[in-house]
């Protein structure tokens, strides 16, 4: 394969990518449980807030997995 297809094949993909996160970013406000499950760890002080969702990491952890191994099989 030409050198150049297989770097627009990259660049496409790669692009792809980028708007799937910008999507995802926008919209991850307005989905109700993400970032507020049980296990998420937030902590409010006087001049600041901790916040640090790692049961939202877990699962979207375990999500991504389970979706790039049915794309690999």
């Amino acid at each position: 394969m030409n050198e150049f297809q297989t770097l627009g094949k990259l660049l496409i993909f790669g692009g792809a990518l980028i708007i799937l996160l910008g999507l995802f970013m926008i919209l991850w406000g307005k989905i109700p449980f993400v970032g507020r499950l049980p296990g998420d760890i937030i902590i409010k002080g006087k001049n600041f807030t901790f916040y640090f969702p790692i049961v939202t990491s877990i699962i979207l952890s375990i999500i991504i997995s389970l979706i790039l191994y049915l794309i690999k099989k």
